[in-house]
């Protein structure tokens, strides 16, 4: 894979290639400012940039249109498209604010998903609250099922994501005050992970990372298994504190590199700010 933008020739970033979102159909890549400069004059780019080439991107630039090469994109992929922003009410700006935060978030914490969590990430911007923080993330899957997808944590719950293609996202949500406990069951090649509830054990496999499992388990044992409430624990405030001094700094180097705007980079660090109270 090449390390430039096709557009502009700039080198990319670990941002720019994260998950693989800013691939085009020939292989080339895009950098994030001009994403957003290309997105801008055609908004079907932000979701189905895979299907164009960069001639069909520097087109778009040169005349305000787009005529494809590529042969048209197969139905099930339009319908899955049209799914995740028809599961909720927001638009497509926010939408993609929201999910570009998200992504910052999943890099910030060290999440090492694999590339089939890309249609449960897309939905996280309908799940998670605007200000809610992921804390730690990995790929997981309910014991005994097919439904395979993500667990994640933030300050006040623990959610499962599992998004099979053609099918609707599948959202289970473990709020702090209704787990006891965590525990964890090692195994050379999928450790177990079970959440201890009210009413009942739910069980996870790592199926993906035997070690990013294990480091997603000591994450929340360090939260859970305390004689304190989750979410007053000092474990928790203190990672939610520095993932927010580290998102800011972030925003910061985007501000520079125009990707956001004055008037974005200031409603992102009021948000996040506002968190520390």
């Amino acid at each position: 894979m090449s390390n430039i933008c096709a557009l502009c020739s700039a080198e990319l970033t670990s941002i720019d290639t994260l998950l693989g979102e800013n691939k085009l159909s020939d292989g080339g890549n895009l950098c994030n400012k001009c994403l957003d400069k290309v997105s801008s004059i055609h908004q079907e780019l932000l979701y189905n940039l895979n299907t164009f080439s960069i001639r069909d991107i520097k087109n778009l630039v040169e005349t305000g249109t787009i005529q494809p090469e590529t042969t048209e994109q197969p139905q099930e992929n339009k319908i899955e498209s049209m799914v995740v922003f028809a599961s909720n009410e927001m638009s497509r700006d926010l939408y993609k604010r929201r999910l570009k935060e998200i992504k910052y978030q999943l890099e910030q914490v060290g999440a090492n998903l694999s590339m089939f969590a890309k249609g449960e990430i897309k939905e996280l911007p309908h799940i998670l609250a605007i200000d809610e923080v992921i804390l730690a993330a990995t790929d997981a899957q309910f014991i005994k099922t097919v439904d395979a997808g993500m667990l994640l944590v933030t300050p006040k719950r623990i959610v499962s994501v599992s998004k099979a293609m053609f099918a609707p996202v599948k959202v289970n949500e473990y709020p702090n005050e209704t787990i006891s406990q965590v525990s964890f069951v090692n195994n050379s090649i999928s450790p177990v992970i079970k959440l201890h509830t009210q009413d009942k054990i739910v069980e996870f496999e790592c199926f993906c990372d035997r070690l990013d499992g294990e480091r997603f388990y000591d994450f929340i044992h360090k939260i859970y298994n305390q004689n304190k409430t989750p979410k007053e624990t000092p474990e928790t405030k203190e990672v939610a504190s520095n993932l927010i001094f580290e998102q800011l700094e972030k925003l910061g180097k985007l501000r520079e590199n125009g990707i956001l705007t004055e008037q974005e980079f200031a409603e992102q660090k009021k948000k996040l700010l506002g968190q520390l109270s």
